[in-house]
């Protein structure tokens, strides 16, 4: 983000000690008590404005240096620079109590200006809000055209808006509108004159040229912001900055909500030929101050779209022209919800722009704005806005997915609209591929808005297959790499890791062999489909991409995917039904032995679908007799036991939990001894890999097998001599001194400790099945507060017959 002298710089302020500090504040003061405040005075406020803002916290300066610094900045004589850092330098310390100047002190509007921005910084202190906005509105009260300047007065104008928008009373509402329509319409068309640098120039300047367009021509209507010259006048600046804060202080003046008339006399929305041709020109003149403003508002924004049809001749100023329509048209949108007789005027225009611009891949930002403006408006105005949505979630996803700041606003856009969307939802739902594309490419800055989008986005009909997408996120970036290096038209400044080379991927991006899979992970909508071995279809693209595993964009994309599943997981339970629950519930188990291996993904995904695969149980607890031949080929398949443990941990430990006759009618012995012996050879294959040894697994698994093994057994008592005989052979085996080297000590004893206790419990086998498998009434709260049956007391009774039984046993 920074150069590397830009962060030693950084660095080196965040590492000054507090009495370094003091000392160059000391030194600072010394400075600014001199009569003559040269380079050396600059120099230094620039270092301490670096030491005090490098940090997040507030660095704490000495009195005597603040002092100096508001006295330094209410000087009716100092050179701008200094007091532009003494203002930044007292900001950068708000809040604060040490704080002792005011507006009075001000001499000039520059000054009222850097004063009030550090005043404001304070927060929404009333009183000095209530200051500044007197010292503020004083000022615009002048209408001397010599007087001073109101430029530096309008920035703080909003920021007194912002922090207290109440704080205006009528009158002061008037007169800004009043200087607002001024500003806006009757800014002046010849060029400012240039500032005189010696007496030859004065003498010879020449006088100031018409205002251009940004095609060259001269300009024949009023003054904008897209109005061309090489010098301004003061209130061609004022017209800038007003419009700038033209949306805002639009909202500001509508106290009585957005989309309700000022006025009660206006007719309602008909569609009447009067309604259309009521504003004019000539009798928006006698309106109220609050309504010329919308006039002159909605003339200047017609302008700016008037002028974006215009070819410019340099660079930067189509840039100004697009970010100028993005603009208009949000302060268009402000207009026809708070006047519906705007919107005839409106619509045909927009209508006509998004024509434009549509086919445009430089100007797609505007289309944001402009589909916002028909999702409120569209019913309103009997515009058919699907063709809209169609082009925007298809195509510029997969066309500009490389675009960061287009990535935030367009998921910003969907998240701030979904109330908008309404019946369109279906649309967002089903391109969810494509806005996959912006999350793998800028998964890092993007991944909290996507947490607050997903649930929208989830739907019953497509959670399958987004969940297999959310665990393809990092295969899809490596994807997107790929195919933005094989783009004919790159860009010069690569987007990609150039010092990654991977000429065997791009030749498999090529292949037609490969070109379904490729495809398939990069379509722009929902298939809808959803094959039964998809993972193993896409194991042969695993392969191909594995060279850009080490990406530092699939790594970071890879780190972001178990918070999305968290949240997906949040958002599907509650909209799940009881055959798509078992549904994921299978994909889960699919899935955990099918991903793309990138370094560190595949264990912190396990962890995520275990906790998950949990709560689906929890939710739907037949769903373990309902998948018993899925459950019983995952628990014969397991290959490698470690990689996978989280996984087999809880798919053993939900067996044992809700593979009963308590959970479902349609449990039966037949299938608990099933179970029984898939769950019996696996803790025999992990335990007997090495003779008379412990093999390094993990030992959480092996006791969840132990304990689901005893479940199965009190269920089905014909077992419990077989589980007893197991239980002392692993009990033995903790004990043996081999057992030590292969396996942590804390890990033996954590065996040996649970096989001593399950094997105290199945000598009361009664005692076992009520432990193991408690009716719903033990289940029950109530059953934990009662007294006389809460299940403490009758643990307590039970610990206490075996202690007796295991007293009369031999040594």
């Amino acid at each position: 983000m920074f150069t590397a002298g830009a962060e030693s710089l950084l660095r080196q302020a965040r590492e000054v000690q507090d009495e370094e500090l003091r000392k160059f504040c000391s030194r600072i003061s010394a400075l600014l008590q001199e009569e003559d405040l040269g380079p050396d005075a600059l120099d230094s406020l620039r270092r301490l404005f670096l030491i005090v803002s490098a940090t997040k916290y507030n660095r704490r300066l000495e009195k005597t240096c603040v002092d100096l610094l508001q006295s330094t900045l209410c000087l009716p004589v100092c050179s701008e620079p200094l007091q532009v850092l003494c203002a930044a330098i007292l900001r950068e310390m708000s809040p604060s109590d040490s704080l002792s100047m005011s507006c009075d002190c001000t001499q000039n509007t520059w000054q009222l200006s850097l004063v009030a921005s550090v005043l404001l910084a304070q927060g929404n202190r009333r009183d000095e809000v209530r200051t500044v906005a007197q010292h503020i509105l004083r000022a615009l009260e002048s209408r001397q055209p010599e007087g001073p300047s109101l430029r530096h007065l309008l920035p703080i104008v909003s920021k007194v808006v912002g922090l207290s928008p109440g704080i205006l009373q009528e009158d002061h509402t008037t007169l800004l509108s009043k200087r607002l329509i001024d500003w806006l319409r009757y800014a002046s068309i010849q060029q400012g004159l240039p500032h005189s640098s010696g007496f030859f120039s004065a003498s010879r300047a020449r006088q100031p040229g018409p205002i251009t367009e940004v095609d060259g021509a001269v300009a024949t209507d009023f003054f904008t912001v897209l109005s061309m010259g090489h010098h301004f006048t003061e209130d061609q600046w004022l017209n800038m900055q007003a419009f700038s804060m033209l949306r805002a202080w639009l909202l500001h003046g509508s106290p009585e909500g957005l989309g309700a008339p000022d006025t009660d006399d206006k007719s309602e929305l008909e569609g009447s030929t009067l309604s259309v041709i009521s504003a004019t020109s000539a009798t928006s003149r006698l309106l109220p101050p609050r309504e010329r403003l919308r006039e002159v508002a909605f003339e200047y924004c017609q302008r700016l779209i008037e002028q974006s049809t215009r070819r410019a001749l340099r660079k930067g100023d189509s840039e100004l022209q697009k970010a100028c329509l993005v603009e208009a048209v949000l302060v268009l949108d402000v207009l026809c919800r708070q006047d519906p007789s705007f919107l005839y005027r409106t619509i045909s225009c927009l209508k006509a722009l998004h024509g434009r611009l549509s086919g445009d891949p430089a100007s797609v930002r505007v289309l944001l704005p402009l589909a916002h403006f028909f999702l409120t408006h569209g019913e309103a105005a009997a515009v058919d806005s699907e063709a809209i949505y169609q082009h925007l979630f298809t195509r510029v996803p997969a066309e500009l997915f490389h675009s960061p700041l287009l990535a935030f606003e367009f998921i910003q856009f969907c998240r701030d609209n979904l109330h908008l969307f309404g019946g369109n939802l279906s649309i967002l739902k089903l391109t969810f591929p494509n806005l996959f594309k912006f999350l793998a490419w800028n998964s890092p800055p993007l991944t909290s808005e996507f947490v607050e989008l997903l649930p929208a986005l989830v739907d019953s009909g497509t959670a399958l297959e987004m969940l297999h997408s959310l665990l393809d996120l990092p295969c899809l970036t490596a994807a997107l790499d790929l195919q933005l290096r094989l783009w004919p038209a790159a860009s010069e400044r690569p987007l990609w890791d150039t010092s990654l080379r991977i000429p065997s991927c791009l030749e498999a991006f090529r292949d037609p062999q490969f070109q379904g899979l490729f495809q398939h992970l990069l379509r722009p909508k929902a298939s809808g489909t959803i094959e039964r071995h998809q993972p193993m279809r896409l194991a042969p693209l695993y392969q191909l991409l594995q060279p850009m595993a080490s990406c530092a964009r699939v790594a970071q994309c890879a780190e972001a995917v178990p918070t999305l599943l968290h949240m997906f997981f949040s958002a599907v339970t509650q909209v799940t039904s009881g055959s798509l629950t078992n549904q994921l519930a299978l994909l889960l188990l699919e899935r955990s032995d099918s991903l793309y291996q990138v370094p560190q993904y595949e264990a912190c995904v396990h962890r995520v679908l275990s906790s998950q695969f949990l709560v689906l149980c929890k939710l739907r607890p037949s769903l373990v007799v309902e998948l018993a031949r899925d459950l019983l080929e995952f628990l014969g398949s397991v290959s490698s036991i470690h990689s996978r443990a989280s996984m087999v941990t809880s798919v053993v430990w939900a067996v044992g939990e809700y593979l009963s006759v308590t959970c479902d009618r349609r449990c039966t012995v037949e299938q608990i001894n099933k179970f029984f012996e898939a769950l019996e050879a696996l803790l025999f294959e992990v335990t007997q890999s090495r003779p008379t040894t412990l093999p390094r697994c993990p030992p959480q698994v092996v006791t969840v097998l132990m304990t689901t093994l005893t479940k199965l057994a009190s269920r089905s008592q014909d077992l419990i001599p077989r589980v007893s005989l197991l239980l002392s052979k692993m009990r033995t085996l903790a004990q043996s001194p081999a057992s030590s080297c292969s396996q942590d000590e804390e890990g033996a004893e954590a065996i040996r400790t649970r096989a001593t206790e399950l094997l105290n419990l199945l000598k009361m086998p009664s005692v076992a099945q009520f432990v193991f498998t408690p009716s719903m009434e033990v289940c029950s709260p109530r059953y934990h507060r009662d007294v006389n049956t809460a299940l403490p007391l009758a643990l307590r009774m039970v610990t206490r017959l075996m202690e007796k039984e295991a007293g009369l046993l031999p040594g």
